[in-house]
């Protein structure tokens, strides 16, 4: 995905109603997950693997390792330089 045309979201728009579900890219710009929820403004828990929901493995990571864009249909992703595997290789975050 080619983001050079997104838009980055301003700071009163990271909010869970914003962020939540959002597709996560990773290194490469491959999909790694989606975002699940937040833990406040320090933390994103991300679901790593799996298909469709089953299975997948929820890690935490932190706020500042993600740019939050919005595309030019308005979805809004995130984009970090993690790969799936070393987000696979965290310990699973639990609530």
């Amino acid at each position: 995905m080619d983001h050079s045309n997104h838009v980055r979201l301003a700071a009163d728009e990271l909010t869970p109603v914003n962020l939540e579900g959002a597709t996560v890219y990773g290194a490469n710009d491959e999909k790694v997950g989606t975002v699940d929820h937040l833990h406040g403004t320090s933390l994103a828990v991300i679901d790593v693997g799996g298909f469709l929901g089953i299975g997948a493995k929820p890690v935490a990571v932190p706020f500042k390792d993600f740019d939050w864009m919005r595309d030019e249909d308005g979805v809004v992703h995130a984009v970090m330089g993690w790969t799936k595997d070393q987000l696979k290789d965290m310990p699973e975050h639990r609530d």
